[in-house]
C-alpha cells in the first residue's frame, strides 16, 4: 500500500484525540505508504490544534471537501480523480459510501450496511463493536487481513518533551491526577482525588494534576490540601503539550474524559475510572488499562468508587507497568 485515503465527515477535538491511537495503528501497518486525512463534511482538529501530533503519522489533511454530501456526487469522481491504493470510510452513512466507492482505490474498507460495500471484512466478525476506537480497529483488521497489534505511543516532537521535561523535571517519582470530565456526572469527587494525592505523598511520590481551563477554580483547594502537588498546565496549554507531560508520568489516573485519552494515546498507564458511562464504549485505548466501575461497588455515580480500591488499582498497575 504507497497510498491511503482514511475519510471521515469532520474532527472535533475529543474525536480527533479519540482517533489518535488508530492514526498510530494505521502507520503501523503501512509504514511507507503516503496517508491523506480527508474531512468531507467540515473541518478537522487534525488541520488546526492537533496538528502537532500528526508528524510522521499523516501526510496530507484535506477538510471541508464537500465530499458525501449529495447523492448528485454519484455521477462523478470525488478529489478529482486521484487513486488511491486504500480507501478506509470511517462513517457508515450508505450514500456516503457509495460516494467514496467513486474515488479510484485498490481497495475499499467499510463498515455500511453491514460491510455490503467493503471489498473484505474483519476475521474476527462483522459484529459491531461497541467503542468508536473499536470500530475504527475493525476497519483496519478488514484493510490488513490480520489482527491489529496494541499502536506504539505517539512519537511527540522534541520541543514538546523539552517542554514537558521543564515543568516536570527529573528526580521526583510523578502521578498523574485527572480529576475533570465533559460532564461532572462523570467526575469522581475532588475530594477523593485530594485523598488519593495525600496518600501518593505518603509514600514517596509526588501528585501532578492535570486540570484545563474548566477546572481551574479547583486549583486553589488543591494547593491547600496538596502544597508539594505540581499543576503544570495553564490555560493557554493544548492537547499536544498534556501528551508530553504524560511521558514523564509512572502512571496516572483519570475519569472518563478526554485527558484520560490523551493520556493512553501518549502511552501512560491509565488507571479509569467510570460510573454513569460504559466503559465498553469510551474506555482509552491504553497499552496497559485498569478500568474501575461504580457498579463494582453497588453504586451507579462515581462517588461510589471508594478511596483505597483506587490506591491498591494504582499500586498494581505501578508493579505491571515499565517506567516511562
Amino acid at each position: 500500500m504507497k497510498s491511503v485515503l482514511v475519510y471521515v465527515g469532520l474532527d472535533l477535538v475529543g474525536d480527533g484525540v479519540m482517533k489518535l491511537p488508530f492514526l498510530s495503528a494505521l502507520r503501523g501497518l503501512y509504514p511507507e505508504a503516503r496517508i491523506t486525512w480527508l474531512a468531507g463534511q467540515g473541518r478537522t482538529v487534525y488541520a488546526g490544534l492537533l496538528a502537532p501530533l500528526l508528524t510522521g503519522l499523516v501526510d496530507e489533511v484535506i477538510e471541508e471537501a464537500g465530499i458525501g454530501l449529495s447523492g448528485w456526487e454519484l455521477l462523478g469522481r470525488p478529489l478529482k480523480g486521484r487513486r488511491f491504493d486504500l480507501v478506509i470510510d470511517t462513517q457508515r452513512r450508505v450514500m456516503t459510501s457509495l460516494i467514496l466507492r467513486r474515488i479510484r482505490h485498490g481497495k475499499f474498507i467499510s463498515a455500511s450496511a453491514g460491510w455490503a460495500l467493503s471489498d473484505a471484512v474483519p476475521a474476527s466478525g462483522k459484529k459491531k463493536r461497541p467503542s468508536m476506537i473499536g470500530q475504527m480497529f475493525a476497519l483496519l483488521e478488514a484493510a490488513s487481513g490480520q489482527a491489529v497489534p496494541a499502536p506504539a505511543p505517539l512519537a511527540l516532537s522534541a520541543d514538546l518533551l523539552a517542554e514537558a521535561a521543564r515543568r516536570l523535571p527529573e528526580g521526583p517519582r510523578y502521578i498523574g491526577l485527572a480529576p475533570g470530565a465533559g460532564g461532572k456526572h462523570k467526575c469522581w469527587p475532588l475530594g477523593n482525588y485530594l485523598d488519593v494525592g495525600v496518600k501518593l505523598t505518603e509514600e514517596g511520590y509526588t501528585p501532578v494534576f492535570l486540570i484545563g481551563p474548566a477546572e481551574r477554580d479547583w486549583e486553589t483547594g488543591i494547593r491547600a490540601a496538596l502544597p508539594n502537588a505540581i499543576l503544570p498546565l495553564t490555560d493557554s496549554d493544548g492537547p499536544p503539550l498534556t501528551m508530553a507531560l504524560g511521558t514523564r508520568l509512572l502512571a496516572a489516573i483519570a475519569n472518563d474524559s478526554g485527558t484520560g485519552h490523551m493520556l493512553a494515546a501518549a502511552g501512560v498507564s491509565l488507571l479509569s475510572l467510570f460510573g454513569p458511562t460504559a466503559p465498553e464504549k469510551f474506555a482509552p485505548a491504553a497499552k496497559t488499562l485498569k478500568v474501575m466501575r461504580a457498579q463494582d461497588f453497588g453504586g451507579e455515580e462515581m462517588s461510589a468508587i471508594p478511596v483505597e480500591p483506587v490506591m491498591t488499582g494504582l499500586r498494581e498497575l505501578l508493579e505491571s507497568s515499565p517506567s516511562p
